[in-house]
């Protein structure tokens, strides 16, 4: 089997992959549907209610995100999953039913996208460490890119998908299909095979496991490098859901269609950014930095797109740059992180990251709404471009005599190779 897909050979691996990916086109099909239901249904195109809405759906992993991943680290992470998967389907099936009979409110989606956030922050953390059961360390960086590409092929047609529907039948059918989803990943948990898994050795209850991760991180720099990154990215350069609805709709006045189209556009990139993360036989932090570097610059050229065939195309590169770095995050803390901690550092991160963004959403909902969507895309782009300037110069002044020692070692092997 190719190197690319050589965590496929794993027949675990395998059937998760399979059940997640029709669950996750399903998701990005209620993505748009849910944005979609507030923008222009329940709301006349109000970017706050978005953002809020938005908010509502991330912010209890950065509230509970810690406290999931004492649970993941102690208790088997499949039958979390069970619990978790089968609840964000019924969050997703009670919606729809609102929908469909004529009587969903605002509260309603602001409700079920807070109930959606509570069984993500359990689920995170356990689905994430999850990875590492179904296939050996050898695999297990491959492993995570292909989940990524996974996402972001249902991120491709999930969107798309749902543009035709909603403006075919309406979104409250866009809910119930990404409520039956959730079918097929509750079978490919079902038919694992727990004899093939390798799983941790479970903690022990006891008290002050929570501090003991928050120790394990303060006591590593590389990690609080990346969480520092994550957060502020999270916050203003990955808020797609709202920035994207705003430029689609109040900017360049389009309909459902475009604004589906989007949301695929934007997955060419982070589909290939993932694929060539699989290439990649572990993570370096050339690729963390410049991902990060990247999309600041790509957002900001985003925000003035004379027209939305522009701003679609500045798109893919937005989502490769936000893949490569988010793969190179999650790969480094995977295979660095000692097993007895990873589920609370991933919970750590995955916290600092939806809650970035559900710290975040409002603001660019709101800077969307009062100043105009350019301006919210823009002030995005500029906080991530500096950001990530500021961490360049971070890493190189801490690593500048290893910086100084490779330039001379790269001079003097061009001055060898001329000689010669």
């Amino acid at each position: 089997m190719s190197a690319m897909f050589r965590a496929l050979e794993s027949p675990n691996y395998r059937l998760w992959a399979g059940g997640a990916l029709v669950s996750n086109v399903g998701t990005w099909m209620q993505r748009v549907a849910q944005d979609w239901l507030v923008l222009t249904v329940l709301t006349n195109h109000s970017g706050t209610a978005v953002g809020i809405t938005t908010a509502l759906q991330f912010l209890p992993m950065l509230l509970l995100g810690p406290y999931a991943g004492v649970l993941a680290d102690r208790y088997r992470k499949r039958v979390i999953l069970l619990w978790t998967q089968t609840a964000m389907g019924i969050c997703g099936l009670v919606v729809g039913l609102l929908v469909v009979m004529g009587v969903a409110q605002l509260w309603h989606v602001y409700l079920a996208a807070l109930a959606l956030g509570l069984a993500a922050a359990i689920d995170g953390p356990a689905r994430q460490a999850f990875v590492s059961e179904l296939v050996g360390p050898d695999k297990l960086s491959n492993a995570v890119a292909l989940n990524s590409a996974s996402f972001n092929s249902a991120r491709l047609t999930g969107p798309a998908i749902a543009g035709v529907l909603i403006a075919w039948i309406g979104t409250g059918p866009v809910f119930l299909l990404n409520a039956a989803s959730f079918v097929a990943v509750l079978v490919s948990l079902g038919r694992v095979r727990a004899t093939e898994l390798e799983p941790a050795t479970p903690v022990a209850r006891g008290k002050h496991q929570l501090s003991e991760g928050l120790r394990y991180v303060r006591q590593r720099p590389d990690l609080v490098l990346i969480l520092l990154m994550v957060g502020l990215l999270g916050a203003f350069g990955m808020n797609f859901q709202v920035t994207n609805a705003l430029m689609s709709t109040a900017e360049f006045g389009m309909g459902p269609e475009e604004f589906g189209f989007l949301g695929s556009i934007m997955a060419v990139g982070t589909l290939g950014g993932a694929l060539l993360a699989a290439r990649r036989s572990g993570p370096r932090l050339r690729f963390m930095l410049g991902g990060a570097l990247s999309l600041g610059a790509f957002t900001v050229l985003a925000s003035i797109s004379p027209s939305f065939w522009i701003y679609a195309a500045v798109l893919v590169p937005v989502g490769l740059a936000s893949i490569t770095f988010l793969n190179s995050c999650n790969t480094t803390i995977q295979l660095s992180v000692e097993p007895q901690f990873r589920g609370r550092v991933l919970a750590l991160y995955l916290a600092i990251l939806q809650g970035g963004t559900a710290v975040g959403a409002p603001l660019m909902g709101w800077i969307g709404t009062e100043f105009g969507a350019r301006w919210a895309v823009a002030s995005g782009g500029v906080v991530v471009l500096l950001t990530a300037v500021a961490c360049v110069v971070l890493v190189s002044r801490r690593s500048q005599k290893t910086l100084r020692e490779q330039v001379r070692n790269a001079w003097l092997g061009r001055r060898a190779a001329q000689a010669s």
